[in-house]
């Protein structure tokens, strides 16, 4: 059976969820299926990691965007386009080509698009379409642009997002299958299409095995973590969160305890904290990110904006770190207050649970043991690729009895 596998990203090296998700699944498919991989870059560097993605894929091909997001080009198109920035962004017109001549050459069963911002360059086709959405892009950009207080740059965002919402809902129509990261994602999505058997939800996993090949070691400061990439901005919210409400009331309380905040491409901003307070320490890019994992008593989460199952919280259980998070950083879990993780919403209660579980080992300990059986059980990378695997199977059938 032959897909062809559309993403925005090359899914190596590991540095974001995007990445961690589409590698592992490719992984584990390899055996069943045969996937042709078209994917977008940004440097031409990223070439020397095709290799490693060829040992899962049958062909992989990679098309060039622009570097940086803000070229006047992109600025300039997105002003005279119906698509939002973020599709003129991610669009490479050679990849429309690519992919008409591809499906003219092969005969394909199923096309798999990752993110609603690869759907255009699908041309109009009978093969089913599956389209993967890691989260719902318009919510997390909104919750960021009702935060801007200059007015003319806010309208200016908030007509972009109007057109994100406008296509991401264009194309939650338009395919033949949705598939979302959690329960709430598949009602939300579902108040606006009204066709619940059309979406499936297939989760992000964790590669349990691989987490737990590393052991604790862990400072003699209480040290707490913050986890996330840059490129995304509930990430930033969430670490301004952090820093300036969160951390001052855990400082007050444990006054040589740490904070260590580990991202993907942290901005001038993000690196000012460290330069402000010594007590902070920023860490771009992490070759392992176990060691950041294993290396503190307590992640923190403090989330208000974006959906989508978050990495950080699986791979914390995975790793046997505490975690101390608001309602949404966990929501579409299943796990409860108290038992995996322990959750909070407001700065003061944040603090105040972030206190207890560096003052109480045991607590550390309990928490710990639980948050790495339930990733085990319900979120090893195995079970996420069998919910995969048999929708592909579905829908090729599907497709072939539409055929004969």
């Amino acid at each position: 059976m032959k897909i062809l596998m559309l993403t925005p990203y090359l899914p190596y090296p590991l540095l974001s969820g995007g990445q961690i998700r589409t590698y592992n699944l490719l992984k584990k498919l390899a055996g069943k299926f045969e996937v042709t991989l078209f994917a977008l870059i940004k440097e031409e560097s990223e070439r020397q990691y095709i290799p490693e993605l060829e040992k899962y894929c049958a062909k992989v091909r990679v098309f060039k965007r622009s570097q940086k997001p803000f070229t006047f080009r992109n600025i300039f198109h997105t002003a005279f386009s119906s698509f939002p920035f973020l599709v003129i962004r991610n669009h490479v017109p050679q990849t429309i080509a690519a992919v008409e001549k591809e499906l003219q050459a092969e005969k394909y069963d199923v096309i798999h698009a990752e993110t609603f911002y690869m759907m255009p360059n699908i041309p109009k086709t009978e093969i089913p379409i599956i389209l993967v959405e890691q989260t719902i892009e318009y919510l997390g950009y909104e919750s960021y642009a009702d935060k801007i207080k200059f007015w003319p740059l806010r309208q200016i965002l908030k007509l972009d997002i109007a057109k994100i919402r406008r296509w991401e809902e264009h194309y939650w129509r338009s395919c033949t299958k949705l598939i979302t990261m959690s329960e709430e994602d598949k009602r939300f999505i579902d108040e606006t299409i009204h066709e619940p058997k059309k979406i499936e939800v297939v989760s992000n996993g964790v590669d349990v095995k691989w987490f737990t090949q590393k052991e604790r070691k862990l400072p003699k400061d209480l040290t707490v973590l913050s986890v996330g990439t840059f490129n995304w901005l509930p990430n930033v919210e969430a670490v301004k969160f952090l820093v300036e409400n969160v951390w001052p009331i855990v400082k007050k309380k444990l006054p040589t305890s740490k904070l260590w905040i580990v991202g993907n491409a942290p901005t001038p901003e993000i690196f000012e904290y460290q330069k402000k307070d010594t007590s902070i320490t920023i860490t771009g890019g992490i070759p392992d990110i176990r060691d950041a994992f294993t290396g503190a008593h307590v992640l923190v989460a403090p989330v208000f904006s974006g959906k989508g199952t978050r990495y950080k919280i699986l791979e914390a259980m995975a790793a046997g770190t505490p975690i101390v998070a608001t309602q949404l950083a966990v929501e579409g879990l299943g796990v409860e207050h108290g038992v995996q993780v322990l959750i909070g919403n407001t700065a003061k209660e944040l603090a105040d649970l972030t206190v207890k579980v560096l003052q109480q080992p045991e607590l550390q300990k309990k928490l710990a043991k639980n948050g790495k059986e339930f990733v085990q059980t319900q979120y090893d990378w195995e079970f996420i690729a069998q919910k995969l695997d048999s929708i592909y199977l579905k829908m090729a059938a599907q497709s072939n009895v539409h055929h004969d």
